[in-house]
């Protein structure tokens, strides 16, 4: 067995209604202004909020809205922005975007290097501001994570800062937040979360430790995702896909993510497709392409699904794709890059691009050439 390190987020509150502590527990250490970062959608949620924690002695500098899926250069303006106010905390509110761009201003905001200097892993010396994250979506895990992603546009493709001290020191996951979250989004964002526990089980870097977070995130997901989909005020479907983000976060630091995502990020950086989306019309493709090569625990995925167990170990594993293949089109998603507005020949750039996101493919329990990311595409399309 190898060794991984784990740098866990030190205080984890999860349960409805705990992201109205965040403002008391920051007060708690001493902080008394904080940079609020959100996107434009949860604006209302953030101002009930900031309300609250201002009675109890907290005062918020709210930051522009966050786009999605944001760049090097809209996450600079936003840095200049907040290097205008005087603050002692950073709380980040809202989904992934909001929370990666949340986690860099904190480490990053009394530093006059570019973010640029920090892609990679481990190249962070540091963090200068205590952090809090609240997600307010179910899908990418970033509140316990320490990653942070934004696209690059000198290249079109989406680069990653890795490092421990991008790991929050505190995080509330509050399932309440995610009851407004619309249809489309939930099913993304969810198909996110399954994806990235799916890939921490079968990745050539899974650990003992990590797999149970990996197994208990898709038996959760995949049983209630499409509930939430469908009823977004069903409050137990909501909870256990918000555990269910929160084991894929978990698994992020120690194993992260491998095929499924590095080719996904050509589609989010050229193509600007919503991260959940890309990842959820490749899945079933890159699994199929890998599944020789784990079929033990592909056949594990499945059962975690709920297929029952097959006549061998293939056997179960093709029924779980298949049950992949019908719960993303069960909650809408897209079916092919073609509905995402890829032409046939941007496929060979696309491959080549994707080729590029070593760091992911690595992982992969079967090796990717050029000519391998190309047929996936093509199969896909």
């Amino acid at each position: 067995m190898h060794t991984v390190t784990i740098h866990q987020v030190p205080v984890l509150q999860v349960g409805e209604g705990c992201a109205e502590a965040a403002g008391a527990w920051l007060v708690g250490r001493g902080c008394r202004r904080a940079l609020a970062v959100s996107g434009r959608s949860v604006r209302p949620v953030l101002e009930r909020l900031c309300d609250r924690w201002h009675r109890e002695g907290l005062e918020t500098v709210v930051l522009p809205p966050v786009p999605a899926e944001p760049t090097v250069r809209q996450y600079e303006e936003l840095w200049r922005e907040a290097r205008r106010h005087e603050v002692d905390a950073v709380l980040g509110l809202g989904g992934g975007s909001v929370l990666d761009v949340a986690k860099l201003l904190a480490a990053l905001l009394k530093r006059d290097e570019p973010v640029t200097e920090f892609f990679g892993i481990d190249r962070l010396p540091g963090r200068g501001l205590m952090l809090v994250c609240v997600p307010t979506t179910a899908g990418t895990g970033s509140e316990v994570s320490p990653n942070a992603i934004l696209l690059d546009e000198t290249v079109w493709l989406k680069q990653g800062v890795i490092s421990r001290y991008l790991v929050p020191d505190a995080a509330f996951v509050d399932p309440e937040l995610t009851y407004s979250v619309p249809p489309p989004v939930t099913a993304a964002t969810g198909f996110d979360a399954l994806t990235h526990c799916i890939e921490a089980y079968a990745n050539r870097r899974a650990h003992p430790w990590v797999d149970m977070w990996a197994l208990q995130g898709i038996r959760w997901i995949g049983a209630h995702l499409l509930r939430a989909v469908q009823d977004g005020r069903d409050r137990e479907a909501r909870r256990f896909v918000a555990l269910g983000s929160l084991c894929g976060g978990l698994c992020l630091g120690p194993v992260n993510t491998a095929a499924v995502h590095a080719l996904a990020y050509p589609l989010g950086g050229r193509f600007r497709v919503p991260h959940g989306v890309a990842n959820a019309v490749l899945l079933p493709h890159v699994l199929r392409y890998n599944l020789e090569a784990a079929l033990d625990r592909y056949a594990e995925v499945a059962r975690a699904l709920g297929v029952p167990a097959g006549r061998d170990e293939r056997s179960t594993a093709a029924e779980g794709l298949a049950r992949l293949e019908d719960l993303s089109r069960a909650c809408g998603l897209p079916r092919g890059l073609s509905a995402l507005g890829v032409r046939r020949e941007d496929l060979p750039g696309m491959a080549r691009a994707a080729l590029q996101v070593q760091r992911l493919l690595r992982n992969n329990p079967r090796s990717l050439e050029e000519g391998d990311i190309l047929a996936i595409y093509e199969a896909a399309f």
